[in-house]
């Protein structure tokens, strides 16, 4: 039931008092409809329907004898069925027909002049219809007269035709409907307050457990449940609050893992820092060979730091969409090329071998630098977890008829199949976290960015002691057309 707490002084009306007042005034609006048309305008509307009929039967009667003669047969029937009485004159105004169905009482065979009056009112109304309502003392009751004139083939006027029909009293029948619209108007009122209450318990409810539910998100408490009912679309609220939840929870635990490892990842190299900037201060710093050794050391140091907050500075760019795309078309399988030819050189300094299988030149649209960037990214990260016994790295080239799958595959320890779904989260490394393997745990987040701004599928296959690869695939330019000439 309504409480007086849910009348909010100053504020808005809660949903509760919203809902009984719209079946309160959908109630109202039931009655004076009610009102007005079956009580105030009843008799305004009869009439207007009952001039519409006898105009409609006239004029009918009219059209059909514009043909025509017309017989008694038709005028009784058109009499009886209309409950009226018919009377059929020529142009100077003598009878043709006629059909009285009230005895003679009627306003046209009551023995009086009045036929030639409305004869006369037709005749200067030159060709015009005539309404006319009328008392008749003799049947004690209100009447209506309705006349029109009749047309030969050649739209000449050649008579006239007049009907007259009584108006029935309408006052008790008004009476009765007053009373019956008094007793729907009570029970419509019994009848809405039991269903505004009903209504506003059904959806109020859920609404008010929903936004407990939700001030308690707002606090932190993502262990908070969201139960709807009462309609589909407080359902859907309460599942989209469920989903918000989960996400808002996943996001909360990824930002604290992240401030952790990358306070992790700062501290230490900071530290070292600190530390040999200390030993030059008090050592080394007039011995050559010792000092070199210790800024090298904080030289590496600062590079570490650099990259890791060029990375988060780059990831959250391509997160939040202010660094746009610049597409163009290049020849991936070039563009491979290029890149081993690189990394060859590096590689027996660093003690990896690096194996590329080409295939036939394929024209991709894409940002040239940022997709090479996922490459090295991808391979910066094979390099890193390739098996100390076996440093390989292979990098493949597939050509396909809708996309170019590029492949790097190392033969490191693999991952596990529960872990693979996280591998391109944010700092997933820092689990198993060592500090000679290079990197800011960033690059893979990187690559995915890259790639869902693109458009393509990525993902990794792994065994867990046969190592892992990671792939991608790019979608074919759009051939030019060729001009036919």
């Amino acid at each position: 039931m309504l409480k007086f707490k849910d009348i909010r002084i100053g504020k808005n009306l809660s949903i509760r008092v919203k809902i009984w007042l719209f079946f309160m005034m959908l109630v109202c609006i039931v009655f004076i409809l009610m009102w007005t048309f079956q009580v105030l305008l009843l008799g305004q509307f009869y009439e207007i329907m009952k001039v519409s009929s006898i105009s409609r039967v006239t004029k009918n009667l009219a059209k059909t004898y514009q043909t025509e003669q017309i017989i008694s047969d038709d005028l009784r029937d058109a009499a009886m069925q209309n409950d009226m009485c018919i009377e059929v004159l020529n142009a100077e105004g003598a009878e043709i027909n006629y059909k009285c169905i009230f005895s003679g009482n009627c306003l046209l065979h009551n023995g009086s002049n009045d036929i030639y009056f409305y004869y006369m009112d037709l005749k200067q109304n030159a060709g015009k219809d005539i309404v006319r309502k009328l008392y008749n003392d003799t049947m004690q009751s209100e009447m209506l007269v309705y006349g029109c004139p009749l047309y030969d083939t050649n739209n000449e006027i050649k008579g006239y035709i007049i009907t007259n029909s009584r108006l029935v009293p309408v006052e008790s029948t008004r009476h009765i409907l007053q009373n019956m619209t008094m007793t729907i108007t009570v029970a419509l009122a019994i009848a809405g307050v039991i269903l505004s209450a009903y209504a506003a318990e059904n959806l109020g409810t859920p609404i008010k457990r929903l936004n407990s539910s939700a001030r308690r998100l707002a606090l932190g408490d993502y262990t908070a449940s969201f139960v709807g009912g009462g309609c589909a679309e407080v359902d859907d609220l309460a599942d989209t609050l469920t989903y918000a939840s989960h996400e808002l929870s996943k996001t909360d635990e990824m930002q604290r893992d992240l401030i952790a490892n990358v306070s992790h990842d700062m501290r230490t190299p900071l530290t070292m820092m600190k530390a040999y900037a200390e030993m030059i201060r008090d050592l080394s710093g007039d011995n050559p060979v010792k000092r070199e050794q210790h800024l090298n050391v904080i030289i590496e140091e600062t590079d570490r730091l650099s990259l890791l907050v060029n990375d988060m500075l780059d990831l959250s760019k391509l997160e939040s969409g202010t660094q746009k795309l610049e597409y163009q078309t290049i020849d991936i399988s070039e563009k491979l090329c290029e890149i081993a030819s690189r990394y060859e050189g590096l590689s027996e300094k660093m003690g990896y071998h690096l194996i590329f299988t080409g295939d036939a030149p394929y024209m991709i649209h894409c940002d040239s630098g940022k997709i090479e960037r996922v490459i090295c990214n991808l391979l910066n990260n094979a390099i890193n977890y390739t098996s100390k016994e076996d440093r390989t790295v292979i990098l493949r080239q597939i050509n396909r008829p809708d996309c170019v799958r590029i492949e790097i595959s190392d033969r490191g320890d693999g991952i596990e199949e529960d872990k693979i779904k996280l591998i391109f989260d944010k700092y997933y490394r820092s689990e198993n976290h060592k500090r000679e393997v290079v990197g800011t745990g960033l690059g893979l987040s990187i690559v995915k960015a890259i790639l869902k701004m693109h458009g393509y599928n990525y993902g990794v296959n792994s065994k867990l002691g046969e190592g892992s690869t990671f792939w991608f695939e790019a979608n074919a330019a759009v051939p030019p057309v060729a001009d036919d000439k």
